[in-house]
């Protein structure tokens, strides 16, 4: 079945359907406004004729629709996604089929960077561990030791779209030199484009990820690249778990190949490998996008391109690939 995606006929009641949690206002929101059905875990127990009624679904980055799913129904038309990552949506056999997607870009864009910034502070100086280092006592012995000056450092930004530009100013108003590696140059801005991410890495202080999840990007950030990076060398990721290659960093720091890490993604949230709970790592919980203003816009965002669907008006927000759609 191939969908018109400018065109999309009109919906009929109790055809949305919820993939996975979504936060609770977006939830009573689409509860309000549709007659909502919640897609079960196992796609094995979907009822064939239940799935047959279903021509939207809503759903987030970590649950997504995968390949399965999408087989299983098929009228759907469109997948809008809460998140900016959408790389748990098989986006290949949604265009092929005509299903539009769309995610929620920009809205997320300052509070991801803000959490990029907070984390390239905390692993050159050890806030989090100082502060635990006071609670525990500590201080009443002896001093905190000595750690690194963040200002005037190199930074590297593996990916300068939206997200990575953001970082890059911030990183910029602490008289940081900003590299950056993409596929091509990007144009208007001044930052020096490095050709590959082992080279990038080579050059930086600490090295930021900010590239999209997805087969493309799967390991990017090899054992090649994080060795790239040096005993004095930090790796930052606020992009996707995927994107670095988990075994390799924690080799790297159980070896002091490189400085230490902050982490907001994994391989297999919400499970972090033990090997990676250390002194030298800072953890964050998936928080990047986690405040109050940022989820309300992108929870605003996901019904803006429901509502567009529906009333066969153009989508805010389609991802990139829809252009092939």
């Amino acid at each position: 079945m191939t969908n018109s995606p400018d065109r999309p006929s009109p919906m009929a009641p109790g055809t949305v359907a919820q993939a996975g949690p979504l936060l609770d206002s977006l939830e009573r929101m689409l509860k309000d406004e549709y007659s909502v059905v919640r897609l079960p875990d196992d796609v094995e127990s979907l009822d064939p004729a239940e799935a047959a009624k279903v021509r939207a679904v809503v759903t987030s980055g970590r649950v997504g629709v995968p390949s399965a799913l999408m087989a299983a129904l098929p009228n759907l038309e469109i997948v809008t996604n809460f998140g900016v990552g959408y790389d748990t949506t098989d986006v290949a056999q949604a265009v092929a089929r005509g299903i539009r997607v769309t995610n929620t870009p920009d809205v997320l864009t300052d509070c991801v960077a803000d959490t990029a910034l907070a984390l390239m502070l905390d692993v050159f100086r050890r806030f989090g561990a100082s502060e635990r280092f006071l609670r525990d006592g500590e201080w009443e012995s002896r001093g905190f030791p000595l750690t690194r000056r963040f200002s005037g450092s190199t930074v590297g930004v593996l990916g300068l779209g939206r997200i990575g530009q953001a970082i890059a100013r911030r990183a910029a108003a602490f008289d940081a030199t900003i590299l950056y590696t993409t596929r091509r140059p990007v144009e208007g801005v001044a930052w020096e484009h490095v050709a590959s991410a082992v080279d990038l890495a080579r050059r930086s202080d600490v090295l930021v990820v900010a590239v999209p999840g997805g087969a493309a990007t799967e390991n990017l950030v090899d054992a090649e690249v994080i060795r790239a990076l040096g005993p004095d060398g930090y790796l930052v990721n606020i992009a996707r778990g995927s994107v670095v290659d988990e075994d390799a960093l924690v080799a790297a720091l159980e070896s002091g190949e490189i400085a230490g890490a902050g982490l907001d993604v994994f391989a297999h949230e919400p499970h972090v490998p033990e090997r990676l709970i250390r002194d030298d790592v800072t953890l964050l919980p998936h928080v990047g996008s986690g405040t109050h203003e940022t989820r309300n816009d992108m929870r605003d965002l996901t019904l803006a391109n429901l509502r567009a669907h529906l009333a066969g008006d153009p989508l805010p927000t389609p991802v990139p690939e829809m252009a092939a759609v």
